[in-house]
């Protein structure tokens, strides 16, 4: 079997990608981008369209829109899945990816994935409550179901230990980022 017909993932690709950006490390710059407009209530919707990469704008393949609102008990609709919610699941969905790709890389055939995302969060901080509590999650726990032909569990371990190295959302939950906010 050539990679990429295992589980899917093109990783001659990826490693060909790795290669140009690491020849042209300018390449590797890349901004994402969201435009989040209101609709009603604590209820928005984003839509994701174009970002800049490898040097150009790039465009997907298609338009996404991502709906957030909050639930019932704070006097919302609960018309979507709460921000922090999205949260989880870019988490989840990263993480995955990256399992994914490392097991393609490794040619461990995957017959199944399954990723239980829970994080615990104190509001009395949104809400002014306390102003002591964090407004963030206070812990993040990732619980992995993942069946795989031939993988011992400590290949399986390996796959989940490397995608968290390489996992994108993993580091942006774990580490500092700065962010600024503008009114124009």
């Amino acid at each position: 079997m050539s990679k990429g017909e295992i589980n899917g993932v093109d990783t001659a690709h990826l490693l060909f990608a790795r290669g140009v950006v690491g020849d042209t490390p300018a390449a590797g710059d890349y901004t994402w981008r969201a435009s989040n407009e209101w609709v009603h209530g604590t209820h928005s919707r984003t839509t994701i369209g174009g970002y800049f990469g490898l040097g150009e704008e790039r465009a997907h393949k298609s338009t996404y829109q991502v709906e957030a609102d909050h639930p019932l008990e704070f006097n919302a609709e609960d018309n979507a899945a709460t921000p922090v919610e999205i949260v989880l699941a870019g988490l989840a969905s990263c993480l995955t990816a990256g399992v994914a790709a490392v097991a393609e890389n490794r040619e461990i055939k995957l017959r199944s994935v399954k990723a239980t995302v829970e994080a615990d969060m104190n509001i009395g901080g949104i809400l002014g409550s306390d102003p002591e509590v964090r407004n963030g999650f206070s812990d993040v726990r990732v619980a992995y179901q993942i069946n795989a032909d031939e993988a011992s569990s400590a290949d399986v371990e390996a796959l989940v230990a490397q995608s968290q190295k390489i996992s994108a959302v993993f580091d942006i939950l774990t580490n500092p980022t700065n962010v600024s906010v503008q009114v124009n």
